[in-house]
């Protein structure tokens, strides 16, 4: 395969743009360093388009090395032929050079092998050929009796014969492909109960849909559903139709034989092609939804990592209990803890308790100057809200809190990390620090955390682990990385996932830091093991904030460096001006003195060079502030409050193919509809929301019982 014409033609690239990419990859460069610092070679492609190229590469890459494996494999069995190598060469899927593949591939013991055994292969070829006009097949059969052989009867020779047809016929590769197409194009899912009693797959007791209709996530619901005893289901398909591509294929009308290969053909049908497309069609639909459920996962977590920080304000986490109390740790605006304790404010009618607690939690957050309380929502987090907002009228004017998911604290607060971290605390107060650091910083705490754990997705636990493993490393390498990382704060969790840098050099960069400090990118080059490659793709994504060197706070890569001097001098400016924040006009400036102009002067491209303009205009500029901030509320609601027809201020917790879950205030998340989103037709909510967003709902309908709450984001008609 031409692998450099595929990905031109499928991502819309020049020849000399896609071998630019090909060959950073190639030379061990990573998506972000590409993205940011080679922008001249790709043509300014975006980390999500070069992670796709990348993905799509590999790929192609394995797909020709298993062509190559089959076709070796062919020559060594001396069955390779000019037509089967043209058509290895044109196929495009896998599934197509393994059904080339399936005749020859070596196989179990069947009952065409064992006919073939009893010497019955020539008589399938004398029924295929349908050339006989007069004989009987048991007439032509009669030869091949030999019960030395185990064949004691012309239609024990005649059955033989079938199942060595029928099984040609169900490795016949063009019979597959169009069997299959088939069955995508007419196929039906259809479900039934399978145990007598209720769970959440009810709808799916007596559901059918096409095939080629089906949404992504009901194809995991009904997968889950089958496997855990609750479902049965099957793929119903037009036999009819199916039957009548093996009679093209393989009947001819007019021969005493022709019946025999209707039977073998009817046989191969239904003992043989159709349990196997079946599986193969049930499979397609599974990873095709795996894929797309992947894809929600790392939308919605790419999201949840960019909420904006909760900055300059020093909070108090509440991880929430009913018999053990209330676990409390306060941290400073940097995330260092000062100081943790347990209320019990949990219990019903322990006033006493209460009361107490009350005391003891005012004067934790008076002496320590708590303005933002972030709670936890597992188990007694209602309770815990109600005390909390009890409070919010002794403290600060602007103290305010946020519920807090804990998804994944518990993982984490047990976790070898968690030890490493606070080996004074026991597990439940590190999940409080935990929930205190998410709303401080959702992606320097998050970062710490298994992504499969943190719950923004839909079904990831019936996920190919591979696949969402590689996917929510992409992203939160690219969140990471665009962010950028300061050095002089970073843990080991964040700065395993900054380009060129994994685990084991993380914990190096740290262990040099602790000994001797770190104070510029230079002094990086000093790190055990971090060699120049490593330098290369690390550097412009660290933060060295106390450097004596302006620019080691800033994105601009180190290569770089003279260049932006350069472009200061050029345009009447100093490296004094970058910290004083004097560089106001620097965009205009150069685009009066013309981009082309400074480029040939500074000796970079023009896309790196208005990078080093945006970046010196904005030194360190994190590009969450550009996004919503969090909503801190400052009462509470309960679910006896919510009446149909409300207007609230919610925010996007999760976003799913059906609709997307929004706190309200409530503690369970409300869920708006993917037809109550839009007034317009979406194909998926992440079209219109994503995780973060504060957004304006209206309460459609309030289910008590079952602790249900129906959203819609579209007005009310006056």
């Amino acid at each position: 395969m031409d692998i450099l014409s595929a990905l031109c033609k499928e991502f819309n690239l020049q020849p000399a743009q896609c071998q630019s990419v090909i060959g950073l990859i190639d030379d061990g460069n990573t998506i972000p360093f590409i993205a940011r610092y080679r922008k001249e070679m790709t043509g300014s492609m975006d980390d999500q388009v070069l992670r796709e190229v990348y993905e799509r590469l590999a790929y192609l890459r394995s797909f020709d090395k298993r062509r190559e494996e089959i076709q070796k494999s062919l020559e060594e069995q001396g069955v390779l032929t000019e037509e089967l190598t043209a058509k290895l060469a044109a196929a495009n899927t896998l599934s197509e050079i393994e059904d080339l593949y399936r005749p020859f591939r070596p196989k179990r013991r069947t009952r065409a092998t064992i006919a073939r055994e009893k010497g019955l292969e020539p008589l399938s070829l004398l029924l295929l050929m349908q050339n006989e006009k007069t004989r009987d097949p048991a007439e032509l059969a009669a030869p091949f009796v030999d019960a030395a052989k185990g064949v004691t009867g012309p239609e024990e020779a005649l059955e033989g014969a079938r199942d060595i047809l029928a099984e040609q016929m169900s490795d016949d590769a063009d019979v597959r492909k169009a069997v299959r197409t088939l069955a995508f194009q007419r196929g039906t899912v259809e479900t039934v109960r399978a145990k007598d009693e209720d769970s959440v797959y009810s709808m799916y007791y007596e559901f059918r849909q096409e095939a080629r209709n089906l949404p992504g996530h009901r194809v995991l619901a009904i997968n889950r559903g089958e496997r855990e005893g609750f479902l049965k289901a099957a793929l119903r398909m037009d036999e009819g139709a199916s039957v009548a591509v093996l009679h093209k294929a393989f009947v001819r009308e007019g021969s005493t034989t022709t019946g025999q290969v209707k039977t073998a053909a009817e046989d191969a049908w239904q003992r043989l092609i159709a349990p196997s497309i079946e599986r193969e069609v049930r499979a397609d639909l599974t990873e095709k939804a795996s894929a797309a459920a992947v894809q929600v996962f790392g939308k919605n977590l790419h999201q949840l990592l960019m909420v904006p920080p909760v900055k300059g304000r020093v909070t108090l986490g509440v991880d929430p209990g009913f018999r053990t109390g209330c676990k409390l740790a306060v941290v400073d605006e940097n995330g260092k803890v000062l100081a943790t304790g347990v209320g019990h404010f949990t219990l019903p009618g322990q006033d006493a308790a209460k009361a107490r607690a009350r005391v003891e939690v005012l004067a934790l957050c008076r002496k320590y100057g708590v303005t933002a309380i972030a709670i936890g929502n597992g188990t007694a987090s209602r309770e815990a809200e109600q005390f909390i907002v009890s409070l919010l009228p002794d403290l600060p004017e602007n103290a305010a809190y946020m519920i807090v998911s804990e998804a994944g604290a518990s993982v984490y607060s047990a976790s070898k990390l968690a030890a490493l971290e606070f080996p004074q605390f026991d597990v439940s107060l590190r999940s409080a620090v935990s929930i205190a650091r998410r709303m401080q910083d959702p992606l320097a705490e998050l970062v710490k955390i298994d992504p499969k754990a943190i719950g923004v997705g839909q079904y990831q636990h019936d996920l190919k682990e591979s696949d969402l493993t590689a996917a929510l490393e992409g992203v939160v390498e690219g969140c990471v990385n665009s962010v950028g990382v300061e050095i002089a704060t970073a843990s080991p969790s964040l700065l395993s996932h900054v380009a060129g840098i994994g685990p084991a050099l993380a914990k190096n960069i740290v262990a040099y830091r602790e000994e001797n400090g770190i104070r510029s990118r230079a002094e990086l080059k000093k790190v055990p093991k971090l060699g120049p490659k490593a330098f290369e793709q690390c550097a412009g994504f660290i933060r060295v904030a106390d450097s004596r060197n302006v620019l080691d706070a800033t994105a601009v890569h180190p290569e770089s460096y003279e260049a932006a001097k350069a472009l200061l001098t050029a345009l009447g400016y100093e490296l004094t001006d970058v910290r004083e924040g004097r560089l106001a006009d620097l965009g205009k400036r150069a685009e009066e003195k013309g981009y082309a102009a400074l480029a040939a002067l500074t000796g970079v491209g023009e896309p790196t060079l208005k990078d080093i303009v945006r970046e010196l205009q904005k030194p360190g500029r994190d590009p969450r502030d550009d996004l919503p901030k969090p909503l801190l509320r400052k009462d509470v609601l309960d679910i006896k409050d919510i009446q149909p027809g409300m207007e609230l201020m919610g925010t996007v917790r999760n976003v799913v193919d059906f609709g997307a879950f929004i706190d309200i205030g409530v503690h369970q998340d409300g869920l708006a509809h993917i037809s109550r989103i839009a007034n317009r037709y979406i194909r998926h909510p992440a079209e219109v929301l994503k995780v973060g967003d504060v957004v304006k709902v209206w309460v459609v309908e309030v289910d008590q019982k079952k602790q249900r709450i129906a959203l819609t984001l579209l007005p009310p008609k006056a």
